[in-house]
């Protein structure tokens, strides 16, 4: 197997890191090589979160480059869109639909865009959105 690049965006609290062990723990069930990356810096207070998994036969850095993912699931809209240069040109997006706003809207320092859903579409072949959030309520 060639190695499979996933990135995990959101925003602090709503389970991208576990999201990222669960799924490199089932790789590594599956006797792949399994490297994992995170950024949270902020995430306790509701700030941007990154996690990277690559798996497969032998994987030698946890990092995922620009345009390699084939798969950007995201928590969060606005975090998704944010990494969306991340996803290579056949990659996949599934992403949450809700929004959340993140610090720096709540703070008034940026500003949620309306549009957020066509920008995704129009960096990607392969979307597929859906309400998360009222999925797990």
């Amino acid at each position: 197997m060639n190695v499979f690049n996933i990135l995990i965006a959101g925003v602090g609290g709503q389970g991208v890191l576990l999201t990222s062990k669960i799924i490199a723990e089932a790789a590594l069930l599956q006797g792949l090589d399994v490297k994992q990356s995170e950024v949270h810096g902020m995430a306790q207070r509701g700030g941007s979160v990154l996690s990277q998994v690559r798996f497969g036969d032998q994987v030698f850095s946890p990092i995922v480059a620009e345009g390699e993912a084939d798969l950007l699931i995201g928590f969060e809209p606005l975090e998704t869109a944010r990494y969306l240069h991340f996803l290579r040109e056949d990659g996949t997006v599934v992403y949450n639909t809700r929004p959340i706003g993140t610090i720096g809207v709540s703070i008034g320092k940026e500003v949620y865009p309306q549009d957020i859903h066509e920008t995704i579409r129009r960096h990607a072949s392969k979307v597929h959105p859906f309400d998360a959030t009222n999925v797990a309520v």
